[in-house]
């Protein structure tokens, strides 16, 4: 089985040192490349280009939001593949979504547990956004403040697949397209819950909460869990 590639961009020593020492416990992760700008993260990158940079939002030279924008940018013209997982002590929401905007794949928080940390990368890697869940709380309340604003924010990090129907044509999803439970799970997505949480709170396995999540983004059309609960809100299929 090939190895999550990753690459580190992050000026604190100990805290990347702390981030690398505790990848490498797993097998299955690979760090190939470290970096303490922006500059020599970047050159890095085009170098190594590994399946996923976590970038710190406050480096020294420029800050992380910017770096993934110039990463996204080189992608379009240099074949760079690499997934960005910002990682950051902000919780703001203009940090949040401008983050979004530049094409950033996932957002973490700096305190984050390890094995989330671990769930992020493994989400990033497999195409579909991992956000913190204090983070999350903000994206979807932008979702029911200024859905057109959030919109464009994942229509720039391709959250939004190309084909998919747009968000006003998913207004009026009825709700009996969702069984009970999958509605149950869906509400519990939009309060930031993670797989271990909703199988805890429904008194159900973590595979059987796996499955419902997949039939809710099958019947959402959505690409990953953020975007359906966006358009759950969006839709009144939750509050």
């Amino acid at each position: 089985m090939s190895k999550i590639r990753i690459a580190l961009i992050e000026d604190h020593d100990l805290t990347r040192v702390g981030i690398r020492t505790a990848l490498l416990q797993k097998d299955e992760i690979e760090v190939v490349g470290e970096a303490a700008n922006a500059a020599e993260g970047l050159k890095m990158l085009k170098m190594v280009q590994p399946d996923i940079a976590i970038v710190d939002i406050g480096l020294p030279d420029k800050d992380g939001i910017e770096l993934t924008r110039e990463v996204k940018s080189t992608a379009n013209g240099q074949q760079l593949i690499t997934k960005v997982l910002i990682l950051t002590l902000r919780d703001n929401k203009e940090a949040v979504l401008a983050a979004f905007a530049a094409g950033a794949d996932s957002y973490c928080m700096k305190d984050i547990k390890f094995d989330n940390l671990l769930e992020a990368v493994r989400v990033t890697y497999n195409g579909n956004a991992w956000i913190d869940p204090a983070i999350a709380r903000i994206v979807l309340q932008q979702a029911q403040q200024n859905p057109q604003k959030l919109e464009s924010a994942f229509v720039d990090t391709k959250a939004i697949a190309p084909n998919s129907d747009s968000f006003e044509n998913l207004e009026g999803i009825p709700s009996y397209t969702l069984t009970e439970r999958e509605l149950e799970v869906l509400q519990l997505i939009v309060e930031g819950c993670s797989n271990a949480v909703i199988a805890e709170r429904l008194y159900i396995t973590v595979g059987t909460v796996k499955t419902h999540v997949r039939n809710i983004l099958n019947k959402l059309c959505a690409d990953d869990r953020t975007q359906a609960a966006v358009r759950a809100l969006r839709s009144g299929l939750v509050g």
